[in-house]
């Protein structure tokens, strides 16, 4: 018998005060047996970090094709591609050619740092790609079956709780091409 995913309410309010972006999502997610509450909270932060109206989150660990979020035009075409942890090369080229933009975070430190310093030279090819490290320790600790949290984003920090845990989170820059 495979084991199915959890599903995860979320209730999220996001003032976004660097992208002028303040909304309300109620959030449905599936976490994938295999994926760690810490990974599913990176993909969480990843939504905060880029929401809108139509970035939505995709199959996933369930799919080699898709990034784990992704946001399209209405006429189908892939606007932004957001894929999580260290990519090999050639699934970053088939991003790069199937998205206008394309941003990929990391958040083991180190297990990026050794995963970029081989992928840096190969990687600056690309004029739309953006690679972020995400500083997020100890942040699952904030994950429910239901979740209420409350991100403000400001000055590239995000500030992250909910009822009983605050979270100040940074990005490190390692990559960004000269076409944002």
């Amino acid at each position: 018998m495979a084991i199915s995913s959890t599903i995860n309410k979320v209730t999220l309010n996001i003032a976004n005060m660097d992208r002028n972006y303040y909304q309300h999502h109620e959030l449905t997610v599936a976490q994938h047996p295999s994926e760690t509450d810490f990974r599913f909270m990176i993909r969480l932060i990843a939504f905060m970090v880029n929401a809108s109206e139509r970035l939505s989150f995709t199959k996933g660990l369930n799919s080699d094709d898709e990034p784990d979020l992704w946001q399209k035009t209405l006429t189908g075409d892939i606007e932004l591609w957001i894929d999580l942890g260290q990519p090999d090369e050639k699934r970053i080229r088939k991003a790069c050619g199937r998205a206008q933009q394309v941003i990929i975070y990391t958040y083991h430190e180190r297990k990026a740092k050794v995963w970029w310093e081989q992928q840096q030279e190969k990687l600056q090819r690309f004029n739309n790609l953006k690679v972020l490290h995400i500083n997020a320790e100890d942040v699952d600790m904030l994950i429910k079956r239901s979740m209420q949290l409350q991100c403000n984003i400001q000055d590239g920090e995000l500030y992250l709780n909910d009822d009983d845990s605050n979270f100040i989170i940074s990005m490190d820059t390692l990559y960004s091409s000269n076409t944002d």
